[in-house]
């Protein structure tokens, strides 16, 4: 009798115990572009029939804008061209799988036009896009520039 009363007893007591389940798995998310880049120096009609040439970059840098709603980040490059000639080009890649940003920065040039070899300056600035949330990076002539996170 008390045998069947402990086990009566047992199987209560492992009935209200809850039943182990298996962890859900997370699925990785593909970043996605909310908002695109505002981008004045992107590629033009015409670019096809230019030369590229080199930039000489000086200072690169990721700058937060919490005066935007919603906040974004803004690329700023100083740097020079070697001609007065020479057009600045950058280009913003979608984020890649693994959260990556790559920017091309390059100038074309008409190598019909005869120009002087005058390093001209510049000052670009360009508003990344609004990004789904993540970590992401950005890469400026495969060099890692920095990172920022959106929520």
């Amino acid at each position: 009798m008390r045998f069947t009363q402990l086990l009566i007893l047992a199987l209560l007591i492992e009935a209200c115990m809850p039943v182990p389940t298996p962890e859900p798995t997370s699925t990785p998310v593909t970043p996605l572009v909310l908002v695109t880049a505002d981008n004045p120096y992107g590629p033009q009609p015409g670019d096809g029939s230019l030369q590229v040439a080199t930039v000489d970059m000086t200072s690169i840098d990721l700058v937060e804008r919490f005066d935007l709603d919603p906040t974004r980040v803004e690329l700023r490059i100083l740097g020079s061209v070697p001609s007065v000639c020479n057009e600045l080009r950058v280009e913003v890649s979608l984020p890649d799988d693994n959260y990556q940003i790559f920017v091309e920065v390059y100038s074309l040039v008409n190598s019909k036009v005869d120009c002087d070899n005058v390093f001209q300056q510049f000052e670009a600035t360009i508003l990344l896009g609004v990004y789904s949330n993540g970590r992401y990076t950005v890469w400026v002539n495969n060099g890692l520039i920095g990172d920022f996170v959106t929520y």
